[in-house]
C-alpha cells in the first residue's frame, strides 16, 4: 500500500466534536504511547511559564496569549480529525472537507501527517488544536533526538511505497528507511529552459493540490512506477531525481506559480 507521508501545519483550526478529548489509545501506531507521553508531560511543565513558554515555542507576543492557550488544556480540548485540524497552504489547497467520500477514505487509508508532538499520525486520527514545531525547546527533551528513532521505526515496518512530502526540519525526526520504494519528493517547476528550479513557499501549495488530484483519481497504485504514472495521469509530472528522491513537476497552469517560477 502506497504511503504519502505530509508534514503537519503551524496553523490549526479551532473546535471539534463535542465532549471529545484526546485519546492516545486511539491514534494511530500505539508504539509510540510512552514517546508521546513524555512530549505531553513536557509541553504541560513548560506551559506553567509563560515567559519561558513563548521563547521556547518562537511565539510572538500576538501569538503568545493563543497558542500558550491552547497547549495548556491540550488534554481536554475537543479534537477533530488532523486532515482537518490542519490549515495553511499545503491543507488549504488539499482542501479535505470538499473531498468527495471515496477520496476521504483513501486520504484516511494512504495519508500520514508527522506531529511535533505525537510522532506519526493518520490523517483521520483525532487530535486537538496544539503548537509545538519540530525545532521548538521543551524542557528536557530533544525533539530530533526524542522522535527519530521512534518514527523511523514505524516507517520501516510499513509495507509498500512511501512518499514522503515532509518538510526536510520534519524529515529529520523520522528519516525514511533505506530502500529503493522509500523516497523523498522535491517539488519543482520546469523553466522554458527546460531546467527544473525548487520552490520555497508555493511547494506546499503544490504538495496539497498533488496529494488531492492524486485522491480523488482513484485507488492508489502499489509501486513507485504506478504512482508516477498515476501522477502524471493527474497532470503533475514526476520522475526520479537524486538519489532516493523523486521530483513533482509542478503544473504552469496551476494558480500562483507562474510568478514564482
Amino acid at each position: 500500500m502506497t504511503t504519502l507521508l505530509l508534514p503537519p501545519s503551524e496553523t490549526k483550526r479551532d473546535g471539534g466534536a463535542a465532549g471529545s478529548s484526546l485519546d492516545l489509545a486511539a491514534l494511530s501506531f500505539p508504539d509510540l504511547g510512552d514517546a508521546r507521553r513524555t512530549v505531553l508531560d513536557a509541553l504541560a511543565s513548560l506551559a506553567a511559564d509563560d515567559a519561558a513558554a513563548a521563547r521556547a515555542l518562537k511565539l510572538s507576543a500576538r501569538a503568545a496569549e493563543r497558542e500558550l492557550a491552547r497547549n495548556r488544556v491540550v488534554h481536554s480540548s475537543p479534537t477533530l480529525a488532523a486532515i482537518d485540524r490542519y490549515t495553511g497552504v499545503l491543507y488549504d489547497a488539499l482542501d479535505a472537507a470538499t473531498l468527495a467520500r471515496p477520496a476521504r477514505t483513501r486520504a484516511e487509508a494512504h495519508v500520514l501527517v508527522h506531529s511535533a508532538l505525537l510522532g506519526l499520525i493518520g490523517a483521520g486520527d483525532a487530535i486537538p488544536a496544539y503548537r509545538l514545531s519540530h525545532d521548538s525547546r521543551l524542557p528536557g527533551i530533544a525533539l530530533k533526538r526524542h522522535w527519530s528513532g521512534a518514527n523511523a521505526e514505524v516507517l520501516a515496518s510499513i509495507d509498500g511505497p512511501i512518499l514522503d512530502l515532509r518538510s526536510e526540519g520534519y524529515a529529520a525526526l523520522g528519516p525514511l528507511p533505506q530502500r529503493d520504494d522509500a523516497l523523498f519528493v522535491r517539488v519543482v517547476s520546469l523553466g522554458e529552459d527546460g531546467a527544473t528550479r525548487a520552490l520555497n513557499h508555493f511547494n506546499k501549495k503544490g504538495k496539497g493540490a498533488f496529494v488531492r488530484a492524486l485522491l480523488e483519481r482513484g485507488p492508489l497504485p502499489g509501486s513507485v512506477e504506478g504512482v508516477i504514472a498515476a501522477a502524471g495521469e493527474c497532470g503533475w509530472p514526476m520522475r526520479p531525481g537524486a538519489p532516493g528522491e523523486l521530483e513533482l513537476i509542478v503544473p504552469a497552469t496551476l494558480e500562483g506559480f507562474a510568478a514564482a517560477g
